[in-house]
């Protein structure tokens, strides 16, 4: 126990496996690291806390500061994260953290080879990763996401999204996101819709250079759809919508519903899939996920 008039320490520098409780409130959470592993999850019940499990190399600078909890190599700032290159001075740099945060903690992830895992937060969250992968799960805030050939992958998403990649590939399942801005170089891109999503005024645009576009739609879905695509192949489960080109470019048109939300979708070499999601009450629906096929029914060109 403190005595009074003792000041609460506010930085910390980790060499070693230790475990952190942190006094007082966090608001905020900024990660910077390398290699290895970052995990942060969102609760209420508790004070956050950080656990270093593994560390290979200089030691992270830990701060708690105005709310402010940062977990970060010195020399590693953010706005140059991804120019980093993943070679031998990042593979000297890992380490094994798990944050436990408030759920409405703003969260902010950037790594250049580690994996990162963000569930259960509600405030605005950022990600970065050169050549780690981004896992989301249950998120119900805001997220930007920014990969170079790490993949991108989330469940559950309630908030607006906007990603871009190089090569890494962008995978949403059962999103509830009403906005969605996508794109990828050399990914692929795939969204499934949630029924829950059908039910608010949607905003989507996916786009790809070489990457594959797949989006599963609830038979609900209330889009205006726009889809095109230069040379790649296009595919379509709804019988509403008009696909049109034989040779060279190909485009799908129409509305779903009464058109009040939006969807667009662009490629240049890249296929396209419009999937229709089983309904619910389908007993031959199986289980939910993202579509990892073109449907054997409906129009391909």
């Amino acid at each position: 126990m403190k005595e009074a008039g003792m000041p609460v320490q506010s930085e910390w520098s980790l060499s070693a496996p230790q475990q952190l409780t942190f006094e007082g409130p966090v608001t905020a959470l900024a990660v910077r690291t390398l290699g290895g592993t970052v995990n942060v999850v969102g609760t209420d019940s508790g004070p956050a806390a950080l656990q270093l499990s593994e560390i290979d190399g200089p030691p992270l600078v830990v701060t708690h500061r105005d709310g402010v909890l940062t977990v970060a190599y010195e020399d590693l700032q953010w706005k140059k994260l991804l120019d980093w290159s993943p070679g031998r001075r990042a593979r000297k740099r890992t380490a094994t953290v798990t944050l436990t945060v408030p759920t409405a903690t703003r969260v902010e992830v950037g790594t250049v080879t580690a994996d990162a895992v963000v569930s259960g937060v509600a405030g605005r969250t950022e990600i970065r990763s050169a050549t780690g992968d981004a896992t989301l799960v249950g998120l119900t805030g805001e997220v930007r996401a920014e990969v170079v050939a790490g993949r991108l992958e989330a469940q559950r998403l309630g908030g607006d999204l906007r990603a871009g990649s190089v090569s890494g590939d962008i995978t949403l399942v059962e999103s509830a996101s009403a906005v969605v801005k996508a794109d990828t170089v050399t990914g692929d891109v795939v969204v499934d819709l949630s029924p829950e999503a059908a039910a608010k005024r949607l905003d989507l645009a996916l786009s790809s250079v070489a990457g594959e576009v797949a989006v599963r739609l609830p038979g609900t879905a209330d889009v205006e759809v726009r889809a095109n695509t230069t040379g790649g192949t296009v595919s379509c489960a709804f019988d509403e919508l008009l696909v049109s080109g034989q040779f060279g470019a190909r485009k799908v048109g129409g509305a779903l519903g009464a058109g009040g939300g939006r969807l667009k979708v662009t490629t240049v070499t890249g296929a396209i899939a419009l999937l229709r999601r089983p309904d619910a009450a389908d007993p031959s629906a199986g289980t939910a996920g993202a579509p990892t096929d073109v449907p054997a029914q409906g129009k391909v060109l």
